[in-house]
């Protein structure tokens, strides 16, 4: 079941909520209930797995818990992790291996043909944090009911955030609500929506438009390139402002997972931005037990590579990922040199640099041979293609104005024109008036584009 879907809207969230703000104390569980009908909606013998992973947690957790101080506290985390990677391991890239190893040595193995259960890199991740957090000295969950929540928890389950369990704890015991709280998630939902169904499907229905056009182009080039980037953005970007709207109407204050990356002037700023949950997993799992920066230079190139290696593969088992991880590695070691000084001192070259390599880079992350990535942009660059055609000035037309409302979304302008306006009496008036009326139309215009179009894709099945 997706966010952006009308069973989920109309149907499967309004029934959710009523039960769980009737629940009363048992709030935990109607979560963990209506999180297993979500989950099930689409693969119900998956949730089994879910519900078996978060059990090796539970039972785990609490052994590290007591083992803390002894030898064996090592291997009960080291146990929990390895069966929690290998069950990853298993389902995401068990078809991949096999793959390559036939394609190798020339052998006809048929591929085993295993489906991927949806979220699994998310609530595996969150289980694998809980576990070596505990063993690290956080305080075990003694009640099942309340862990299995925190792990399956619907709002993030599907698409991230990424989120700790010590950054809930708290709220999984007590929690409050209120209507600011509340009124505050279902904006923050209808903004994440509108970015979906609105934004990303309209640029998906562009790129693909491009990849079936007959004329390229240089500006054809550039318009599949930059469409491309904004889609995945404002996909993974909508579905993270949804999930953690729906936080804030169960009572849950979820982390930010998107700050504005493009605005960014170099890589490594981009990846304090983007995905932010995911980078700082992988800061603190296996980035600093490595060593991070506070080592040798050559260690150091060692754990730039393993980490940008690991995200490759986190995000799916195919080749294009692997080459779109260690795409980064020679820009972080770069801009580590000697790069970095230079692009502070040039906000137009830094800005130009950071927007052709995320590009680039993710035109890897979108084709399934590195020919293609070598067509395109061979063809932004004009090479043996004509500066524009009349499709691709059709295309620019027809999508100019959904173009340039992703470009303004890229940036925090919207975000400062409200503070300004709440800053001021007059302004907050305005807005206590014109908000709800703007969300109103804003959530019509969603329900018509799910209505209306069969084209509502989900990037991140893979994950």
């Amino acid at each position: 079941m997706l966010f952006s879907s009308i069973t989920f809207l109309y149907y499967f969230l309004p029934w959710a909520l009523l039960f769980y703000f009737l629940s009363g104390r048992y709030k935990n569980l109607v979560l963990f209930l209506t999180s297993l009908v979500f989950y099930a909606w689409g693969e119900p013998i998956y949730v089994f797995l879910m519900v078996f992973l978060t059990g090796i947690g539970y039972v785990f957790g609490i052994l590290a818990e007591k083992y803390r101080e002894s030898v064996w506290k090592k291997y009960l985390v080291g146990i929990s992790v390895a069966a929690a990677l290998f069950i990853l391991g298993y389902f995401k890239y068990a078809d991949f291996v096999v793959e390559n190893v036939a394609r190798v040595t020339g052998s006809a193995w048929e591929l085993p043909g295993i489906v991927l259960p949806i979220g699994i890199s998310f609530y595996t991740f969150q289980m694998i944090s809980y576990v070596i957090d505990v063993g690290r000295g956080q305080k075990a969950q003694k009640n099942f009911i309340s862990l299995a929540a925190y792990i399956s928890m619907f709002p993030q389950l599907v698409a991230g955030p990424i989120v700790r369990y010590s950054h809930i704890e708290g709220q999984l015991e007590q929690r409050i609500h209120s209507k600011d709280m509340i009124a505050g998630g279902i904006g923050r939902f209808i903004a994440g929506l509108s970015k979906k169904v609105v934004i990303a499907n309209t640029l998906g229905e562009l790129t693909q438009n491009v990849l079936d056009s007959g004329q390229p182009s240089l500006l054809l080039g550039w318009l599949y390139g930059v469409a491309g980037a904004m889609q995945i953005y404002f996909d993974f970007s909508g579905y993270s402002d949804m999930a953690i709207g729906l936080g804030e109407i169960l009572g849950f204050h979820f982390p930010e997972n998107f700050n504005y990356p493009f605005i960014s002037r170099s890589v490594a700023e981009f990846w304090r931005r983007w995905h932010m949950s995911l980078g700082n997993w992988f800061r603190d799992y296996l980035y600093i037990p490595l060593g991070g920066s506070r080592v040798s230079f050559p260690k150091y190139i060692r754990n730039i590579c393993l980490v940008w290696l690991a995200t490759g593969i986190w995000h799916g088992a195919a080749w294009n990922f692997v080459f779109w991880g260690l795409f980064f590695v020679p820009f972080f070691i770069l801009e580590k040199l000697w790069l970095g000084k230079k692009l502070e001192n040039s906000r137009i070259l830094s800005r130009c640099y950071l927007l052709f390599v995320i590009i680039v880079s993710f035109l890897i992350f979108r084709v399934e041979h590195m020919e293609e990535v070598l067509y395109w942009t061979g063809m932004m660059f004009g090479r043996g293609v004509p500066f524009s055609t009349r499709e691709a000035l059709f295309f620019l037309k027809d999508y100019g104005g959904i173009l340039i409302l992703a470009v303004f979304g890229c940036t925090p302008g919207a975000k400062h024109l409200y503070v300004k306006m709440k800053s001021t009496e007059t302004g907050a008036k305005v807005l206590d008036v014109l908000l709800p009326v703007c969300l109103g139309v804003m959530l019509f215009i969603d329900t018509a584009y799910l209505v209306n179009s069969s084209y509502n894709p989900f990037l991140y099945f893979r994950f």
